[in-house]
């Protein structure tokens, strides 16, 4: 529901708009119009809420309604403006008397109308009802924002967080012993004493003997090479011609 922009204030006796009321511009959702002095005047039921209405800058002079007016006819009269073709005013509901809704229209036949707006009347004020994309567009805008919104706040409440953890990696990266490094020097003083203390020791005695008749794992892997190197003989050669297979 649109909220309102500027009130108007008509007179009783005037039945036409003055010429810088008149509806020039589709979009008139940000005005209202109320006009006290007649609702104090006569009551608001089905009967009296067109002349109502056709005080506010709504109205457009040049609808059938306003034929059917200057004709001493109810103007909104559905056997008399299903004749008619045009732009029209009709009633589609009604509360008595708090609220009235008015859709504005094009009839091109006794069946034919193409619907173009929607008023309605609320406790005596007059609004123009938005159309279905403008509500959309309003209530994806506010969607838009309260996310944008959601997102500042908790990116404000993560920042403290983020800035300790930088914090703490930094200090803990301080902290690091330096004896990880590793020191040229100290190598080559480590390898200067192991040279010196080999250099003291007396050498190594000599392996004991094999016992009789162990083959070691070398010289058993020397006999094999050696007896993989000599080319074998055909065992039927062995056996001599006389034993040769006959086929």
């Amino acid at each position: 529901m649109a909220a309102p922009a500027e009130n108007f204030n008509g007179n009783v006796a005037d039945q036409q708009v003055p010429p810088r009321l008149q509806p020039l511009v589709t979009d008139m959702t940000g005005i209202c119009f109320r006009d006290q002095l007649w609702l104090n005047t006569y009551p608001l039921d089905r009967n009296y809420v067109f002349d109502y209405f056709a005080l506010s800058p709504f109205y457009d002079t040049t609808c059938n309604n306003e034929l059917l007016r200057r004709r001493s006819v109810h103007p909104l009269d559905l056997s008399q403006l299903s004749k008619m073709t045009g732009l029209e005013y009709m009633l589609t509901d009604a509360t008595e008397p708090n609220l009235f809704i008015i859709r504005k229209q094009k009839r091109d036949g006794p069946e034919k109308v193409t619907p173009m707006l929607t008023y309605y009347i609320l406790d005596g004020s007059i609004y123009q009802a938005p159309q279905l994309c403008n509500v959309f567009a309003a209530r994806v805008g506010r969607a838009v924002y309260n996310i944008s919104k959601a997102f500042s706040f908790v990116a404000s409440k993560l920042e403290p967080i983020r800035q300790g953890d930088a914090e703490n990696q930094k200090e803990a990266s301080e902290s690091k012993p330096a004896s990880e490094t590793v020191d040229l020097k100290e190598m080559k003083r480590v390898d200067t004493i192991m040279t010196s203390l080999f250099r003291k020791l007396p050498p190594a005695p000599p392996p004991p003997a094999f016992p009789e008749g162990y083959v070691s794992q070398e010289a058993s892997g020397e006999k094999e090479d050696l007896a993989e190197s000599q080319p074998q003989m055909d065992p039927i050669i062995d056996q001599g011609p006389s034993k040769r297979m006959k086929f």
